[in-house]
């Protein structure tokens, strides 16, 4: 009933956004719609975010471990962040569409051929000021260790764009973590149910730590991000054991 309740006031939700985007878009002006619509709906599904630090909102590379789906709705509501994100996600119905929105980088993960497309399309993503999140483990997490970084991206920002700060982001749902997040090999729509039907709300803790000039090649880059993740988890009780190196 309450998966129901959620998936019902969450249509009506996106009919009222997509109206007022349209409206936004009809006297040519930017759309905060997409970036409320994200983060309304994660409110939807329960989280209530608290925010520590302060989020980079122009000419940033947010770099923060990975969970869940959700970890989407509530960065890009918080920050108004467009996103790295596999390229399967263009053709899915409704969500690939919802993804053009907030301009999307869509790359194919594992297509080392395509890698230099990749890093082109992301470097243009920059030059447009809105901040963009990638998610460098390459996967979900269940929010008790911190899985190695994958850097190939980062490629992006060697040499980086004028102005341009890396902000290493930590997502924390504790205590409810384990029950959200999406591992091992669970389908996604199995994912979604269990998030769906999960009764009462939760705390995600979304810590924008502090930001850092990108220096050094890419694997610099995401080992020194890592680093600052690692340790601000280490400090919350999370993220107890060093994993291996970014590859």
């Amino acid at each position: 009933m309450i998966a129901y309740l959620r998936l019902v006031a969450l249509v009506a939700w996106l009919l009222l956004a997509l109206l007022l985007h349209g409206l936004w878009r009809l006297v040519r002006a930017r759309s905060p719609w997409p970036r409320r619509f994200l983060g309304v709906s994660g409110w939807l599904f329960g989280a209530r975010v608290r925010v520590l630090g302060t989020p980079l909102r122009r000419d940033a590379v947010l770099l923060a471990n990975h969970l869940s789906w959700l970890d989407i709705l509530l960065l890009a509501g918080t920050s108004g962040c467009a996103f790295v994100a596999k390229a399967e996600l263009r053709t899915a119905p409704l969500v690939g569409w919802l993804c053009t929105l907030n301009r999307t980088i869509f790359v194919r993960r594992g297509d080392r051929l395509g890698v230099a497309d990749q890093v082109a399309a992301l470097r243009t993503a920059l030059t447009r000021g809105q901040p963009v999140a990638i998610f460098p483990e390459g996967t979900t997490g269940d929010g008790a260790t911190l899985l190695p970084f994958k850097a190939a991206l980062l490629a992006a920002l060697d040499p980086p764009p004028p102005g341009l700060m890396v902000q290493p982001v930590r997502i924390d749902y504790e205590p409810a973590a384990r029950a959200l997040a999406w591992v091992g090999d669970e389908p996604g729509t199995a994912h979604a149910r269990r998030v769906l039907e999960r009764r009462g709300t939760f705390v995600a803790t979304l810590s924008f730590l502090e930001p850092f000039a990108p220096a050094g090649d890419r694997k610099a880059i995401a080992a020194e991000a890592r680093r600052r993740i690692l340790a601000a988890g280490s400090e919350a009780g999370a993220f107890p054991v060093e994993r291996a190196p970014c590859p």
